[in-house]
């Protein structure tokens, strides 16, 4: 079996099919993103991509995902030490949990989120009375971010913390240094490029996310209109050279995150 396999007609047609579907499945969409959003000349581009809303829309996604994207560098960090440092009931089931973002469908997230938060629940109902609204405001949106990029973080960390060797920490603490010192000298440095490719693949997430989002975004321009709605939006109105005009933003932003992803990974090996 193993000779057939290394038979270069073998290693040839493998070659082959794993280009061809890389090509067909991830190449051409974009290349047909780029060529719609340019088939009217640059002048459509530059005006779909100028637009006020849709300009907004962007800036809007940038700072909710920066948000999100912070949260959850936060929260998942700690969460991974508790995972990997502490013993407790229920903890395999909530290992398990962590990865439930990526099997439940976006749009089940954002209707937990209505169902949970919205008007008519006990959470939202309070927090309306106090004038703090969260659904169909920025604080939904954020919450919808966060749940489908909440185990980036974790699982990017839980490996580095599981690697740590115990007696560097040992050592440190033999020789008198506070537990302060010993985790922002010897535990956060190790941590620190799970933290970052964690959360650039969050912040990327984030970016596109439109299930969830939907479902609990006002949906007003300037205000709650998020860029993947606002794509949707011009999709439905027979605009495809402006859904394409702001995909391409959001399209060559994330490309850059994992270009950078690559670039950390790259460094960590070699040191």
């Amino acid at each position: 079996m193993n000779s057939l396999i290394r038979h270069k007609g073998w290693t040839w047609g493998f070659r082959t099919t794993v280009l061809l579907y890389f090509v067909i499945l991830i190449v051409l969409p974009i290349l047909g993103v780029y060529y719609n959003s340019f088939s009217l000349g640059f002048g459509a581009f530059a005006e779909a991509v100028g637009d006020p809303i849709a300009w907004k829309s962007v800036l809007l996604t940038l700072k909710l995902a920066v948000i999100a994207t912070l949260i959850n560098v936060l929260l998942g960090t700690m969460i991974a030490w508790v995972l990997i440092r502490y013993k407790f009931p229920g903890k395999a089931l909530l290992n398990s949990l962590v990865d439930l973002p990526f099997a439940l469908p976006t749009a089940v997230g954002g209707l937990m989120i209505l169902l949970l938060l919205g008007p008519g629940s006990l959470i939202g109902g309070l927090a309306e009375s106090l004038g703090l609204p969260i659904v169909f405001h920025q604080p939904a949106i954020v919450i919808a971010m966060v749940f489908v990029t909440f185990p980036f973080v974790i699982r990017a960390v839980q490996p580095l913390l599981e690697e740590l060797d115990a007696s560097e920490e040992e050592a440190a603490y033999t020789m008198g240094a506070k537990p302060s010192r010993v985790f922002l000298q010897i535990i956060l440095p190790s941590m620190l490029p799970g933290m970052i490719s964690g959360g650039m693949l969050a912040f990327s997430r984030a970016l596109a996310e439109f299930g969830a989002v939907v479902l609990v975004a006002g949906n007003i321009p300037g205000r709650t209109l998020v860029s993947s709605v606002f794509i949707f939006g011009e999709v439905e109105s027979d605009n495809p050279v402006g859904a394409a005009a702001v995909s391409i933003l959001l399209l060559t932003l994330s490309f850059l995150i994992l270009w950078l992803i690559s670039l950390l990974q790259m460094r960590g090996r070699r040191s």
